[in-house]
């Protein structure tokens, strides 16, 4: 690293500390705080969407797979496009237009309120997990390049994020996240990519030096490409994070129409962090810890000031994910949680207030398990599995079977979220088997409760909740 270098990035971070100053004055109420005042256009919608789905986990972890199974490294990341694009096909329609600000408000609108307490608590944890994968994909990339030990560098990284999210909530988010959009654009599609192959010779000069099964878009395994779907495809259809930035939309049109143009960009991201990983086997034939392919090929092949545009490329990566899983999982705590239990009565005001509190608090509690965990993927697994395994089948029941009962959905979520905890004390942290046992713990349970409890059994008030719920639907 040149001063030169260190000069770009440093004035990077100065610049969304500046942004995120100027994005606190726009953040006069609670809605502009959580949702931007939910009027973004589509480039800015789109922008915002691919920034918060492509972070840390994504850039580090795909370079990585790619460096060790070649093109099939590419599956973690389109598992994660297909999600969002199924999101934006059958989903938005359904979530768009009822006007809520979290997934668990909607929930409590389809089920109860406890349901949505307890699909408050999962969300929340699972959103913090995020926030902390991202944190340690910002400690490895400044501990690389600027060789502050790890810990420090995690700190600085999630300090900064942390600070420019607690002024000025989604509208800073939204404003740094166009910028980090358009740099990790640039710096991934237009400088990294064709700088790696260039390195190398050229794709055919890769193709001749790697083996065959680089190329072989299976060769990660069947079972890993199963794990993916189940971990990532179905958990950004139920993500909070996502959901938020989806209420930003100006319209269902825009909605609708960013999250499927942000999927087929993150599958194009996918297999452009592919190449670059196994351009590295070239140049790295044997390294020490493949979660530093990236930085080590940025410092091995780009001339300096390209260097650190590169290298604040990745930091924008995770920040954009970082700022807005945090946003979420205070939102989900403060919106879904103290307000609708403690805290009644508060102003718009207050409410503000308390979600910057929040936030710091979810802040401080990120950095301090990714300075524990200091895995970007193992961090990743838990957080999805914690969402697929206790969330997804409540959610889609809830839209698409009318059978679905109050307390079914309840007692999916809860017993799926202690099955889901317990697998993953028994299996390890990186299992695939929690999630599948959540999924089948809560289909098991919805299925059992709706037809031990059936909704002409239920009390009026909660048969009133159902057909309330049937009528909006319809109207949507």
């Amino acid at each position: 690293m040149s001063v030169l270098d260190t000069g770009v990035i440093l004035a990077y971070f100065l610049l969304l500390i500046v942004v995120g100053i100027l994005g606190a004055k726009k953040a006069k109420t609670a809605e502009d705080y959580a949702l931007a005042g939910r009027n973004l256009g589509l480039f800015i919608y789109l922008g915002c969407l691919s920034a918060v789905i492509l972070g840390g986990a994504s850039t580090i972890g795909t370079a990585k797979l790619g460096y060790q199974f070649g093109l099939s490294g590419m599956w973690f990341v389109f598992m994660i496009g297909l999600g969002i694009t199924l999101l934006g096909l059958f989903f938005i329609r359904q979530i768009y237009g009822a006007n809520v600000t979290t997934i668990s408000e909607l929930l409590g609108r389809r089920y109860n309120q406890e349901a949505r307490l307890i699909s408050a608590i999962v969300a929340a944890i699972y959103t913090l997990m995020v926030s902390v994968t991202q944190v340690i994909g910002m400690g490895s990339i400044i501990h690389a390049v600027l060789g502050w030990p790890m810990t420090t560098s995690m700190l600085v990284g999630g300090g900064i994020v942390l600070f420019y999210t607690i002024l000025g909530g989604m509208w800073s988010v939204t404003m740094t996240d166009i910028i980090q959009f358009l740099v990790m654009t640039i710096g991934i599609f237009f400088i990294m990519l064709p700088m790696s192959l260039s390195r190398v010779g050229g794709w055919e000069a890769l193709s001749q030096q790697l083996s065959a099964s680089h190329f072989d878009f299976t060769s990660i395994g069947w079972s890993s490409i199963f794990q993916y779907f189940l971990l990532y495809t179905l958990g950004m259809i139920v993500s909070q994070d996502i959901w938020q930035r989806v209420f930003t939309a100006r319209t269902t049109k825009i909605a609708r129409g960013g999250a499927v143009y942000a999927g087929v960009y993150s599958i194009a991201y996918a297999l452009a962090l592919s190449i670059i990983g196994m351009c590295a086997v070239i140049v790295f034939p044997t390294i020490s810890d493949p979660q530093n392919v990236f930085a080590s090929m940025s410092l091995a092949i780009l001339p300096h000031g390209l260097l650190g545009l590169i290298l604040a490329s990745v930091c924008s990566a995770l920040m954009s994910t970082a700022s807005g899983t945090l946003l979420a999982s205070s939102t989900l705590i403060s919106h879904d949680i103290l307000k609708q239990y403690w805290l009644k009565n508060m102003s718009d005001q207050h409410v503000v207030r308390l979600s910057r509190i929040i936030t710091l608090v979810v802040g401080v509690i990120a950095i301090i398990f990714a300075i524990w965990i200091q895995d970007v993927l193992v961090a990743l697994d838990v957080a999805y599995a914690i969402l697929s395994g206790a969330i997804f089948v409540p959610v889609i029941l809830g839209f698409f079977w009318k059978k679905a009962t109050a307390k079914a959905g309840l007692y999916s979520m809860v017993i799926s979220s202690l099955v889901v905890f317990a697998g993953l004390a028994l299996e390890g942290l990186s299992s695939t088997k929690p999630i599948m046992y959540g999924i089948v713990a809560s289909i098991v349970s919805m299925i059992l409760f709706s037809y031990w409890r059936p909704a002409s059994h239920l009390q009026p008030d909660h048969q009133v909740v159902i057909e309330e719920w049937e009528d909006e639907q319809k109207v949507l």
